[in-house]
């Protein structure tokens, strides 16, 4: 199943990918994440997050003299978990990532 689903990755043109099983490695959990942020919906999500903490959760206070700013930790969007769905336009710079997590991938 794997080598089919390597097979059928080829660049500029638009695919959806389902996580067929939980990623083993923790360096392949992260590819399948950070392809998986690639997303429009993801990073839009991200930018309003990234303005509600900049306004309003990040906390300022003085230190030493001077403005000090403890930010507060990024939300998770986007999971490596079975079952999870994504649609990414596969370019020529993402088909090796795409093929080393192939096996835990399916094409649909």
């Amino acid at each position: 199943m794997a080598s089919s689903t390597a097979d059928k990755i080829s660049p500029n043109q638009e695919m959806t990918f389902t996580v067929t099983r939980a990623p083993r490695t923790t360096a392949a959990r992260k590819t399948i994440e950070r392809l998986m942020g690639m997303q429009a919906e993801i990073q839009r999500g991200r930018k309003q997050l990234h303005n509600q903490r900049r306004i309003h959760d990040n906390v300022t206070y003085i230190r030493a003299g001077r403005k000090w700013v403890n930010r507060c930790r990024t939300t998770k969007l986007a999971r490596a978990e079975q079952g999870a769905t994504f649609t990414l336009r596969v370019t020529p710079q993402i088909v090796a990532d795409l093929k080393s997590v192939a096996n835990c991938l399916s094409t649909g």
